[in-house]
């Protein structure tokens, strides 16, 4: 294969441009590309591929409990199978869009995939705190288990909050990039429709997981009124066509500074961040980290995300 259609495809694997990030599009995006074409050569399929990145990175979590000599090498070996299982992360999705293989059984699956590394993560962390802990504070969680088991349950439910809404703005951001059929946004309305006409008897898995997969949906459109009221708006303006052009370009142009927000909210900074707090040797730090700079960056986002929907529907 030409190297010219060797990057035409590499474009092509990419969601956009607009919501990469450059740790991604240096490191994980090359590398999953690789993947995904070695993967489709094979005739594996993306699904596949995410599962195969759960037992990776539930295994690289799960080497960051040993927090003394001469075990403390594992913690490296945990390092490089979460960075391997997010190169998996990233293939399944490319695979997906270079054999036009989506499904929305794909995408939960690839949502959920995440949150199985980081239950590691967070036990391992807590077990480390509870039996390894070396210091003041350490020492504290020892004698205290509840307190580190808390401040871990708050910054997973914050976690799960954070990334739901990344997720939910950058969907957004691209259905006003590429169309509907660029994006995976969805609505609670269009989700219920579906599940309805869904038997428990012959369709059981799809509506076990479109049962909480709606209610995930739901909690984002909770969160995000003025983005449902324009939602509405445009729908009532332009229908199932599409949105205008000048208006998408407008959207677009004011959505793109928050994109940054998005990704930082993601995956690249929370993982570096819980990867220096390992090997200091404070892994506590990573919870505080997500408690206080992830979530005043969430806060900062949604308002100002809402403030632009509020304005960009009064020109409809």
């Amino acid at each position: 294969m030409a190297f010219s259609d060797l990057k035409q495809q590499y474009k092509a694997s990419l969601k956009s441009m607009d919501t990469e990030e450059h740790i991604d599009l240096a490191f994980y995006r090359p590398l999953g590309f690789a993947w995904a074409i070695l993967f489709a050569k094979l005739g594996i399929s993306p699904n596949v591929v995410t599962i195969a990145s759960i037992f990776l990175g539930v295994g690289g979590g799960i080497l960051l409990y040993f927090g003394a000599s001469p075990y403390l090498w594992l913690n490296y070996l945990g390092i490089f199978l979460i960075i391997w299982a997010n190169t998996y992360d990233s293939a399944d999705g490319q695979l997906a869009r270079l054999t036009q293989q989506y499904s929305r059984i794909g995408r939960i699956l690839d949502g959920v995939s995440g949150d199985f590394w980081f239950i590691a993560i967070y036990i391992a962390i807590v077990m480390r705190e509870i039996d390894f802990g070396d210091n003041l504070i350490g020492n504290y969680f020892g004698q205290h288990q509840w307190a580190i088991w808390a401040l871990a349950v708050a910054a997973g439910l914050c976690h799960a909050k954070q990334a739901a809404m990344a997720d939910y703005y950058r969907q957004f951001h691209l259905y006003f990039l590429k169309g509907k059929d660029g994006s995976e946004l969805d609505s609670t309305t269009q989700l219920t429709e579906t599940y309805n006409t869904l038997s428990w008897g012959k369709d059981f898995f799809k509506k076990f997981t479109l049962f909480f997969y709606r209610g995930y949906t739901a909690s984002q459109e909770r969160l995000t009124p003025r983005m449902q009221q324009l939602r509405a708006a445009l729908h009532e303006r332009y229908g199932e066509d599409g949105v205008a052009q000048d208006f998408r370009d407008r959207f677009r142009a004011r959505s793109l500074p928050l994109m940054k927000y998005t990704n930082m909210l993601s995956f690249n900074t929370r993982i570096i961040a819980m990867f220096i707090s390992v090997i200091i040797k404070m892994p506590w730090l990573y919870f505080v980290f997500e408690l206080v700079v992830l979530n005043i960056m969430l806060v900062y986002m949604v308002i100002r995300h809402e403030h632009i929907c509020s304005d960009m529907k009064k020109t409809i």
